[in-house]
């Protein structure tokens, strides 16, 4: 099976995909070459991510894209109106509903588009499974108990959270690529639903 993975990051959500073909696009080359580490079987791109999706989006089965989501948060939001100075009001980067519209109208495969819940209402009705909104075409359900994804944790914590040890790598914000991943347990379960493997209800915890 071949899979797209798109704004890859470390790979959080590839991480417990058996038996696939993965191409990963990751445009920051230091992130890149950690996720290569971690998968060094995958195809990684260094790339843009938004651009390689239309030229390439045929050539898949399945498409997990995760695009960019502080403009779209509710802390970038409260840092902006509250905190004044932290952070300046940003428009909310469209490239999101570029993609989800792109898949819904292009796409032969199964896909899914994965963000933050918005501070705003959401222009396209999403599904919600362990704290993400996810638009597919497939149903997605909501039986991960996903509440506790760490956000506030030291790095230890995060690199125990999410199965990741950084403690090798220097030069790259540690907390903030742990933080961007999606906890590899709901990455599965996406994954399970999409090819519709029997699951069991999953449990997160930080032990």
């Amino acid at each position: 099976m071949k899979v797209l993975n798109l704004y890859a990051g470390i790979g959080g959500n590839r991480k417990l995909w058996d038996g696939v073909d993965v191409t990963a696009v990751e445009i920051n080359s230091e992130i890149a070459g950690i996720y290569q580490d971690f998968f060094p079987d995958d195809t990684v791109v260094i790339g843009d991510a938004h651009k390689y999706l239309v030229d390439h989006y045929g050539d898949f089965d399945f498409i997990w894209s995760s695009p960019p989501c502080p403009t779209h948060s509710h802390i970038r939001k409260e840092l902006a109106v509250e905190a004044r100075g932290q952070n300046n009001p940003v428009y909310p980067d469209m490239d999101l509903y570029e993609e989800i519209i792109f898949l819904q109208g292009y796409a032969k495969c199964k896909y899914v588009v994965e963000n933050v819940i918005s501070w705003y209402k959401p222009l396209i009705k999403p599904q919600i499974s362990g704290h993400h909104y996810f638009w597919s075409n497939f149903f997605i359900s909501n039986d991960v108990n996903n509440k506790y994804r760490g956000h506030h944790e030291n790095i230890n914590n995060l690199c125990l959270l999410k199965g990741f040890d950084l403690s090798f790598y220097n030069g790259i914000d540690k907390r903030k690529v742990l933080r961007n991943c999606v906890h590899p347990l709901l990455g599965k379960h996406i994954f399970d639903c999409a090819f519709r493997v029997k699951q069991e209800k999953l449990e997160v915890s930080l032990c």
